[in-house]
């Protein structure tokens, strides 16, 4: 298989980043620099990333956690924050990544994997993966803003189209669900400060299908197999 996705199945990043490895000159197939993410590897050739070998994946781990507020979406921080790995650290021995990030105010639905493979294709725009955020703005969200967000504001990097948008509570309009498959970049609360709104607090209740049922803030669980299944066969 290729390098970039040998990378992946061993559990250490998707193969995007995989790629980035390899052209930065840290991976080694039986002693000899490879540059090429492309070229072919079997479970049989001595791979090293940064010196030290690595294997292929035989247990793979899907672990749905309902991140609190106050913990970085980062396997390591130098500046010694708390870290979402630390909620998950009974979980497996496998090492674990997030698939894409929550901020560090935000809470909500987060996957970890050793999956490459799955987090690379979770990750893609291209297949439009939905996540719904639980929205409490600092004021009542108006009526010529709600349709402004459903026609697309525009931000500095493009415009920001929303899959579906609604009050959660008639009485409370600072309450607001908002449905969007944006990958980029603090895209809820800079849709929302871009109209001078304050975001006081965000929550992921649902990711590519997955609900924060029965899951307690700070708890985890494994994903089923059915689930498992599901996420792989997304289109």
């Amino acid at each position: 298989m290729p390098l970039n996705k040998f990378i992946a199945h061993c559990g250490i990043c998707s193969r995007r980043k995989a790629v980035d490895y390899i052209k930065e000159g840290q991976v080694l197939v039986n002693d000899e620099k490879i540059i090429e993410p492309a070229f072919k590897v079997t479970a049989k050739d001595v791979v090293k990333l940064n010196d030290k070998r690595i294997y292929l994946q035989k247990n793979l781990v899907y672990v749905l956690l309902n991140k609190p507020k106050g913990y970085i979406t980062t396997t390591d921080d130098p500046e010694g924050r708390k870290t979402v790995m630390e909620l998950v650290e009974d979980a497996a021995e496998e090492r674990l990544f997030p698939v894409g990030r929550l901020d560090r105010n935000t809470s909500g639905l987060l996957l970890l994997t050793n999956d490459g493979e799955l987090a690379q294709k979770l990750a893609h725009p291209k297949h439009n993966i939905k996540k719904i955020y639980h929205v409490e703005l600092d004021k009542p969200l108006t009526k010529a803003h709600f349709e402004a967000i459903i026609a697309g504001v525009t931000l500095e990097d493009g415009q920001a189209l929303v899959d579906a948008l609604g009050y959660v509570d008639n009485k409370d309009k600072k309450q607001v669900g908002i449905e969007i498959h944006s990958g980029k970049n603090r895209i809820v609360r800079r849709i929302f400060e871009h109209l001078e709104y304050q975001v006081e607090k965000l929550d992921r209740v649902m990711y590519a299908g997955l609900t924060k049922k029965n899951i307690n803030r700070g708890k985890w669980r494994f994903l089923t197999e059915k689930e498992v299944i599901l996420l792989k066969h997304f289109k």
